[in-house]
């Protein structure tokens, strides 16, 4: 798996850089100090994972996403990493392409596992503390409450799905819920990430708040 990180800081940077080399399958490829370096790295480096901080010189981390995701072609995973679990920022970022967000002060098991989770494009990472950051920041900033052609496109069972996913649920726990195999699952998220033009479940998430799929700060008690 070959990664990239971007921080300003020279010792967050070389420390999260150390961290990963550890791993037997982490290659870290590059490392880069302001988002508009990382944006050439991607370029140049083609990396899997991008760890980047939101806050940075020159271009910061949510410009830098954006682009990065923007691009035709296949597109590297990008965490976003933040000092405040409430940053109002990683909300701009999710929304901008990043698949997820990682506090700067977590375990070092919690970022091997993160990474892994979010290379493998199954779950969000940290569901729990993300869909509260997501609902609170559309909370205050509220969009359209009616769902768009895209959202109308999608059958009963997949708007089921989508409401799961939108709770952080992993496929096994959607599974369960819908009583259904965990590969039909599989199935149903995979025609609502194609049929909303979503790349992960970061921006599934994004779009089922936006549009009133899900109630921020209430979780549904059954589909």
């Amino acid at each position: 798996m070959r990664l990239l990180v971007v921080d300003d800081q020279d010792i967050v940077r070389a420390g999260f850089a150390a961290l990963l080399g550890s791993q037997p399958d982490f290659d870290v490829v590059g490392s880069a100090a302001d988002g508009a370096a990382a944006v050439r790295l991607c370029d140049a480096l083609r990396p899997d994972v991008v760890l980047m901080d939101v806050r940075m010189p020159v271009l910061d981390g949510i410009e830098a996403a954006r682009r990065i995701t923007g691009r035709p072609g296949p597109a590297p995973r990008i965490i976003m990493l933040t000092t405040f679990d409430l940053d109002e920022h990683v909300y701009d970022a999710l929304a901008a392409g990043a698949s997820g967000f990682l506090l700067k002060d977590m375990a070092a098991e919690r970022l091997f596992e993160a990474v892994r989770v979010v290379a493998s494009g199954e779950a969000l990472l940290a569901p729990t503390v993300t869909r509260r950051l997501i609902g609170e920041f559309v909370r205050m900033r509220p969009q359209a409450a009616a769902a768009g052609a895209a959202l109308s496109a999608l059958t009963p069972r997949e708007t089921d799905t989508l409401r799961l996913v939108a709770e952080g649920l992993s496929n096994a726990e959607i599974a369960e819920r819908l009583v259904v195999s965990a590969e039909t699952v599989k199935t149903h998220v995979s025609r609502v990430l194609t049929k909303l033009g979503a790349r992960d479940r970061a921006q599934v998430i994004v779009l089922a708040y936006e549009h009133g799929l899900v109630i921020p700060g209430r979780r549904p008690d059954a589909v």
